[in-house]
């Protein structure tokens, strides 16, 4: 339970702060085409940073412990933004123009329309690539027990040093089930803040 409750907080503090970061950079990239230009490809760039390099790598750069969990909540933020750009852009992209110029019309400012208005309609894509990344950092996390924190990923270590596979199969089950458990929670929250695609489901 403890191996547990350390796996989903070294996993999703860092989605939550990704995301909080992402929304911005997504929103810039899908206003300027300079901003897509250099945030997408960076994005994109960032994300084929072999994991264990970046847990390694970080210390050195942020004066941390290499035991540190701040090492893994960085470096997952960092893959979480990563993913995410991209998506958040293309589903502001994807938000009708005339729907946004209705918005305009009736006196919704900048920030009220973006909040109100071109957020909300761009939930669908934007819980779906949250989905991807939510599964990705659980699966991630588990890389950290090479360098001592990983959560559920210590199973895998202490299996393979004892060579006792129950322990290693018991730590891939478990992270699975976490995988599962939070995909089927975001799919369902995407569906309580969206009930016009519901409405819409019904009317059909």
């Amino acid at each position: 339970m403890a191996l547990t409750v350390e796996h989903l907080r070294l996993a999703l503090v860092p989605v939550i702060v990704g995301l909080l970061l992402a929304v911005p950079l997504g929103w810039l990239a899908s206003r300027y085409r300079v901003a897509r230009a250099v945030l997408v490809p960076a994005a994109g760039a960032l994300y084929t940073i072999p994991s264990l390099a970046l847990f390694v790598v970080l210390p050195g750069i942020l004066g941390t412990q290499i035991l540190s969990e701040i090492n893994i909540i960085v470096a997952l933020t960092i893959y979480t933004v990563a993913l995410l750009v991209r998506t958040v852009a293309d589903a502001l992209a994807a938000v009708p123009r005339l729907v946004v110029a209705a918005a305009t019309a009736m006196g919704y400012r900048p920030t009220r329309r973006f909040l109100e208005v071109e957020l909300p309609l761009a939930v669908p894509v934007l819980v779906a690539g949250l989905r991807v990344a939510t599964v990705s950092s659980i699966s991630l996390v588990s890389v950290g027990a090479l360098i001592g924190v990983g959560g559920l990923g210590g199973f895998f270590t202490e299996g393979f040093q004892l060579r006792f596979p129950t322990e290693i199969i018991t730590g891939i089950a478990l992270i699975v089930l976490l995988a599962l458990a939070a995909d089927a929670l975001l799919l369902a929250l995407g569906r309580v803040l969206t009930p016009w695609n519901r409405a819409a489901g019904g009317a059909r």
